[in-house]
This record gives structure tokens, sequence and C-alpha cells, in this order.
């Protein structure tokens, strides 16, 4: 045992030995440098040029049947779906691949703008698709499967043939037929070198006003009237120390000049806690009710406030309600059957009845 100990323990020792010379010198104590395989493991960006794509290949028909299982579900068979996000494919035409300019871009008119029409490097794509789909779990696909993707999608806006097999080899000559390759400019520097043509001067060239100039613009925003209470008193919301403070919402919006929130009033003798109201309100939010109601608001149906003062002391009325659901007395949208015991059913009826007081 003692043998066995001692290897322990030396191991330990080494091992200690170990990290403390991987020690960062420029930041003691904080962490160490990244290995060369830990960087490796970062550094999957695929820049227009190709550098950082990894060698592999992928065939359309292998990217279809990767598609239908992983991809399908948001972006549709054709990835021409807009349910869930911008549709992918369309809106480009085989005169686009020829010239590398999507006409439609130029158009007004045109409902709307794909990937595929905007997108102007095939590595943009390779490197999506690698590092963030499927959405639901990024990062999974195989280097295989996403050159098949990114060459079913390229199939299906008639970028390359059915048979096509996508490879590291080749991906450049898929480049030069890039529906919108012309599309993109450099002339802007804010590339940090030379290597896409990028020039110097910056983006912008402004003139330091000196003499009758315009005065500065004044930034503001209010609530419009409709909105000013739809969630509740903003000051009741927020503390009343620091640069958030709430606006009163149950008052209209102050005029100009007139600051958003007065400085607050000596507090009010507390109220005596209404415990009925308490234990209500409780269950309401324990059953979901006020996803539709609010306490004096309404929000999909009318607030209890309201329907207190329709049903005052109407108790078992208000319970059969609430149990049986209905449709027709505040309105069109039905109130499903709520399956919640009696007895918490006659403790919210009981304080709707009495006129729902919080």
């Amino acid at each position: 045992m003692s043998r066995f100990r001692n290897a322990v323990v030396t191991g330990a020792l080494l091992a200690l030995a170990g990290w403390a010379s991987a020690q960062s010198a420029n930041f003691p104590g904080i962490g160490r440098a990244a290995t060369a395989k830990e960087v490796a493991k970062w550094d999957i960006d695929v820049r227009p040029d190709f550098k950082g794509l990894p060698a592999g290949s992928g065939s359309v028909a292998k990217g279809q049947d990767v598609w239908e299982g992983k991809c399908a579900h948001c972006h549709g068979v054709f990835g021409e779906s807009g349910e869930v996000f911008s549709p992918l494919i369309g809106g480009t035409t085989a005169e686009d691949i020829k010239k590398g300019r999507v006409a439609n871009l130029d158009r007004s008119d045109y409902p709307g703008r794909t990937t595929i029409m905007k997108v102007a490097t095939v590595s943009t794509l390779w490197d999506y698709i690698n590092r963030a789909m499927p959405w639901t779990a990024p990062k999974t696909l195989t280097t295989e499967e996403v050159y098949a993707v990114t060459a079913f999608l390229l199939n299906l806006a008639n970028v390359v043939p059915d048979n096509y097999v996508l490879s590291d080899k080749n991906i450049a000559e898929v480049q030069a037929r890039m529906p919108n390759r012309n599309g993109m400019t450099t002339q802007h520097a804010m590339w940090p070198g030379n290597e896409f043509g990028g020039v110097k001067k910056p983006d912008t060239n402004n003139t330091l006003c000196m003499k009758d100039c315009k005065p500065e613009a004044k930034v503001a925003s209010f609530l419009p009237d409709f909105a000013r209470n739809a969630h509740g008193n903003l000051a009741e919301q927020n503390r009343m120390v620091g640069q958030q403070v709430g606006a009163d919402t149950t008052k209209p919006e102050p005029k100009a000049g007139m600051p958003m929130t007065a400085a607050p009033a000596a507090a009010a003798p507390a109220k005596a806690e209404n415990a009925e109201a308490k234990a209500a309100i409780a269950l309401l939010n324990k059953y979901s009710c006020t996803a539709c109601h609010g306490v004096d608001k309404k929000i999909v149906g009318p607030g209890f406030n309201e329907i207190a003062k329709k049903h005052s002391g109407k108790t078992d009325y208000l319970v059969s309600k609430i149990k049986g659901g209905g449709v027709g007395v505040w309105g069109q949208i039905p109130m499903p059957p709520q399956s919640l015991p009696d007895a918490d059913a006659k403790k919210i009826g009981e304080w709707i009845s009495k006129g729902a007081s919080k």
C-alpha cells in the first residue's frame, strides 16, 4: 500500500508542478496559455479565400438526406419556407449566375430577399452551417455533412448540378458561380488588410461645422397613451433609487419640461394585508388565470374587477363559469373549462364576488 500511496503522491506533485509551470507569465495566478489543440477547437472560421476550410467532401444526394432529417423542419423541404426563418432559396436566375449580380436586389417591388440572393461568398454558407446549424444542436454536423448540405443548397439554387460532389478541392470553382459574387463591396476601409482590395481612407467623409450650425438634436422617448399602463404601473415595478425609476403610467404623459417622475411623496400608511385577496391571487397565478385576465385590466378576457362589477355576490355562478368555461358573455373568444379543485374555484369565486380587491 505504501508503494501505491507514494506513486499517487508523486503523480500528484508532478501534475501540480506541470500546472504551475504552465501558468501564464503575463497574468500570474489567472490561468495558462491555451495549447495548440485547444486553440484548434475554436479556430474553425473559414475565410472567403478558403483559409481554414477543412479537407473533405459531400454530395448533393447526401446533403438532401441530411437536409430532410435536420434542416427542413425550419427551412422547408426546398429551403423556401419563411415560417420559422427567412427563406434561404429563391429570387436568383441563370443570368445572375452568369453575371454574378442578383438583378432582383435592385427591384423595390420584389417581395423579399432570400439568403442566396444576398450572400456573396460560398465560404459564408459553409462557415455558418458548420458553426451554427442545426439550430437545436449547433456544431453537431460532421465535415462531410456540412459539405453535403452546402452542396444541396447550391443545387436548389441551380449553382451546381444534381450529381455534384462539393469538396475543398473544387469549392473555388463554385465561388465563381455564386449568383451575387459581385454584389459585395470592399470600398469601405473596414477590412484589416489588403487581401480583398480594401482601401485605406475612412468610410465617412464629414466636415466639422464651424458656423451657423444646426442645433443638436434632442433625443426623447415616450409611451403612447394606449400603451402607458398596458403592463401595470411602471413606477411600482422599479426601485426608487438609481437611474431606472419607472414613470407613473397611471397618469398621462407629462408635458414638455416636466419631469417624467416626481420625487416620491411621504409614504402613505401601509394598508392592512388582505389575506383573502392574497390567497386568491396566488391561486390565479398557480392556475395561469392571469395569462388571460388582469386583476384591474383586460388582457385576453376582462379584468377580474370588471367581472366583479357585473356579477357581484354571485359566487356560485362564478364558480360554475370557472369550472365549465364558456363563450359569448364577454365576446367571442372562448374560455376553456378549468380543471382545478372545487375548493380553489370557490375561493376565487368568493373573492371576485366581493369586488376582486387587491
